[in-house]
């Protein structure tokens, strides 16, 4: 057995079966609802921390494109210019990476977890004090069938997630004379915005409807998230 297996795997697997033996009513997707709900809040830190980089990213762009307009003809001097508006504004251009890449191995096993479902060759990795469903009912909700391709949650996913970006990007950024409208930031931002959530449509289709539950939920949350930090965002402005 490896690490990721023994770190990450396993405790998922046992927290998923665990919490469909407690849930009444014999439903694997409230247990899957519960995980992630779960899995968010122990992660919740990091998330906060991510989110509050993102949009303070966003709110200094402004400084950022006026920055390249005046050193446009020197590379270097940009350099040493860009890094002393991060260092005044006390804002990483890396910071809001970090988080997410701490959460990664998390991600990746319930993504595992969730692929290989509740059969025999994953329960052999149960707990001793984890007991072993005898009947798992995969239809969610007497309707969702977590075991199938869904793509009405793949479709209601993807709204949630152009929802969930376009509410971190909702501030207009001022335009800088000089500054080019097509940047980096600015193809990057529309590739988050429509892009992403198309993919998540034309993949999550493929995908079974657990999975595609925990990435609906995992959404949701994140919205909820952004709201609370955008708010109180907005209370200190």
């Amino acid at each position: 057995m490896n690490i990721f297996t023994t770190l990450f795997y396993q405790p998922i697997l046992n927290l998923l079966v665990w919490l469909h033996n407690f849930i009444p009513g014999n439903d694997f997707g409230w247990s899957i609802v519960a995980l992630t709900v779960l899995i968010k809040i122990i992660l919740w830190p990091l998330s906060d921390k991510s989110l509050k980089s993102q949009k303070a990213l966003q709110d200094i762009q402004p400084k950022v494109d006026a920055l390249k307009v005046q050193y446009k003809d020197n590379k270097e001097a940009l350099g040493k210019a860009m890094m002393d508006l991060y260092k005044n504004e006390k804002v990483s251009p890396f910071s809001s990476c970090l988080p997410l890449l701490v959460q990664a191995p998390f991600m990746f096993a319930i993504y595992q977890v969730l692929r290989d479902g509740l059969q025999n060759g994953s329960l052999d990795k149960l707990y001793s004090f984890v007991g072993k469903p005898e009947i798992v009912n995969m239809v969610f909700l007497g309707v969702i069938d977590l075991a199938k391709a869904n793509i009405v949650l793949a479709i209601i996913t993807g709204a949630a997630q152009f929802w969930q970006t376009k509410m971190l990007m909702h501030k207009k950024q001022p335009n800088i004379p000089g500054a080019q409208d097509e940047g980096m930031a600015s193809m990057m931002n529309k590739q988050m915005l429509y892009v992403m959530p198309i993919l998540t449509v034309v993949i999550g289709a493929t995908l079974p409807g657990g999975l595609m539950l925990y990435w609906l939920m995992n959404t949701i949350v994140t919205l909820i998230q952004q709201i609370i930090v955008l708010k109180r965002h907005a209370n200190k402005a």
